[in-house]
């Protein structure tokens, strides 16, 4: 029970990442900084810490290949939230959440590629609701034109939804790594990615109020939260889990709703309602085994 309260907490307070982001005052380069920075020295720590209490007698070696796997996880990551802050730059929250939420089907669709998994006609279907719904979520009716529409910025979302389900097609070969070790490495290599595109001038007019929510940003919604959800990951069913992922994006459209007052029109409440029902298909088809084996990225 406790670590499905830790799990919900961590999906509730992703869900609210959208609505700080966007009282930062800071482009996406500079957040995604800003993140893997904090989340580096918080997670970096907490993983110092266990190590010290935990130290066995002999020192454990991992595969390089874990290592390479963390480092290409990690660069997916990166370019994953750089996407997805942008998305949030150019469009409603709820419209770049529920895009960015059809990452689990992208999965199942990379997966029947790369690892020759066989996709059920069902899950066609289902892909096929889910592509209708982005589109309708997405505000297709409103424009007269394709051009017109991929101009939106719903690009950005898909962009990231993209690399999202790289991320955790990636992260399904780190076996011994720990998860907390292997975020730690992807922050870390967010910030040596990230330096040189960085533009400083974009921090000198930042009020109390922005880094408020910068801090926060970076501290709770990257690296605390991470903790929470890492460290009750393992102790849950994948069934489990696969329903609590529903509360991120339904607290991300409450919130968008209710304080950012965006109104979504009716076909775009059909949208929303489609790209529910097509993801919820996508991770049963995961449920084989007590340990479930994703990485959350957001």
């Amino acid at each position: 029970m406790y670590a499905k309260l830790k799990f919900a907490i961590s999906m509730a307070i992703f869900g609210s990442v959208g609505l700080f982001s966007e009282k930062t005052g800071l482009h996406s380069i500079e957040l995604v900084f800003v993140r893997c920075l904090c989340a580096s020295i918080l997670l970096g720590t907490i993983w110092g810490v266990s190590t010290l209490k935990t130290q066995q007698p002999k020192k454990v070696s991992f595969p390089r290949k874990e290592y390479l796997l963390a480092l290409l996880c990690g660069v997916f990551l990166i370019v994953n939230w750089v996407f997805f802050f942008r998305s949030l730059e150019v469009m409603p929250i709820t419209v770049a959440v529920s895009i960015y939420h059809i990452a689990p089907v992208i999965v199942l669709l990379l997966g029947s590629v790369i690892f020759k998994e066989k996709i059920t006609k069902m899950g066609l279907v289902f892909f096929f609701i889910c592509f209708v719904g982005t589109l309708l979520v997405g505000g297709i009716h409103q424009h007269t034109t394709m051009t017109e529409f991929l101009s939106t910025g719903v690009l950005w979302a898909f962009a990231a939804a993209f690399f999202y389900a790289l991320t955790s097609i990636t992260g399904k070969g780190i076996q011994m790594l720990s998860p907390l070790l292997t975020t730690v490495i992807q922050t870390s290599l967010g910030i040596l990615l990230l330096i040189p595109l960085v533009d400083w001038s974009n921090f000198m007019h930042l009020t109390i109020e922005n880094w408020f929510y910068i801090l926060v940003t970076g501290f709770i919604h990257t690296g605390f939260v991470f903790y929470l959800f890492f460290s009750s990951l393992r102790e849950l069913r994948a069934q489990t889990i696969a329903i609590l992922v529903f509360v991120d994006p339904v607290i991300a459209i409450l919130l968008d709703v209710t304080i950012l007052n965006y109104r979504p029109d009716v076909y775009q409440f059909l949208g929303i309602f489609l790209v529910f029902v097509g993801i919820s298909y996508s991770p049963n088809k995961e449920i084989n085994s007590e340990k479930p084996k994703f990485i959350r990225s957001n």
